[in-house]
């Protein structure tokens, strides 16, 4: 049965949908490249709310990656920005980090990781990796890393790449992220047609990051693959109702606490893909939005702040 979205969507989300596309068309996944990330770009500057008073940002280089460092105390947010590894970049969240700096305290570093196609798999995933390291070995520990969507995937990866180093990695937070699930089933059918994302959009991204041929699954690009789900920090994995994609951050969760770790999904209900830049107007993205900066710092301060799984 296909979701009836008129249910489902409140009307803050509805318009929040509709400026949405009044600044990136829902068919902009077919244009060129280019086209993609001016439109993408337009889009981010027209829901750009600024900073918060006293608030800096200074960009720099971690691990030959540019980054920007929105300095703060006691621990630090490393984030990856989503986009589909196609789009996005240091301005795209820059408000984002900017509001996660002011509500924490904490350091800030986002992390500009090259796009495909021009840099396929794993260019992306080896700058996240090379930018974690050297942000560990410069800033001030517990690291805490956070990601949306693709960036929920890179955020994934170099967990799952660095166990066993000493990096200081106190829990990790996926916001509607792709982990490469299976595509032909649960979420990816049910909401391939939803607001925001469509599961051709999602299959679209894929092949660009891989140059038209997907390879075998790896966890490097697809953490959902992993054999071991062993040693991973505190997770919390966050879907949106309405997106292709939801069944991935509740299987992610799933797998961690089944090998005995801790974490916990979230189904953020009638939200859609991308409602991070509706944490203004829409009241239900302001509390999602409220809980990522809650976790975070209990992250920090190594505290579990959800119930215990019986």
């Amino acid at each position: 049965m296909k979701p009836d979205y008129s249910t489902l969507l409140d009307d803050a989300t509805e318009a929040f949908i509709r400026a949405t596309d009044a600044a990136y068309p829902p068919d902009t996944a077919t244009l060129s490249i280019a086209d993609q990330r001016a439109i993408y770009d337009r889009m981010c500057r027209a829901f750009h709310r600024g900073y918060p008073p006293g608030i800096t940002a200074t960009d720099r280089a971690f691990g030959g990656v540019p980054c920007r460092h929105y300095p703060g105390a006691g621990a630090t947010v490393v984030y990856f920005h989503g986009g589909g590894f196609v789009v996005g970049g240091l301005h795209s969240h820059d408000d984002i980090c900017a509001e996660i700096r002011a509500v924490t305290g904490f350091h800030v570093v986002s992390v500009d990781y090259r796009l495909c196609p021009e840099h396929p798999h794993p260019a992306a995933y080896d700058d996240a990796l090379s930018a974690t390291r050297e942000i560990s070995s410069t800033l001030q520990h517990p690291l805490i890393l956070v990601g949306d969507s693709a960036g929920g995937n890179l955020a994934a990866a170099v967990c799952h790449a660095t166990r066993g180093e000493t990096l200081g990695i106190t829990g990790q937070i996926l916001i509607y992220p792709g982990l490469g699930g299976n595509r032909d089933t649960g979420s990816y059918l049910t909401h391939a047609a939803a607001p925001m994302l469509t599961r051709d959009d999602v299959l679209f991204y894929a092949a660009t990051r891989h140059g038209g041929h997907e390879p075998a699954p790896d966890p490097s690009f697809a953490p959902l693959s992993d054999s071991d789900f062993n040693g991973l920090p505190p997770t919390l994995a966050i879907a949106a109702e309405c997106d292709p994609l939801a069944d991935d951050a509740r299987a992610y969760a799933a797998r961690i606490t089944a090998a005995g770790g801790r974490a916990h999904a979230i189904t953020e209900t009638g939200l859609v893909h991308g409602y991070l830049r509706a944490r203004a107007t829409v009241p239900r993205a302001k509390d999602s939005f409220s809980r990522i900066c809650i976790t975070i710092t209990a992250f920090a301060h190594r505290e579990w702040p959800f119930p215990e799984s019986p």
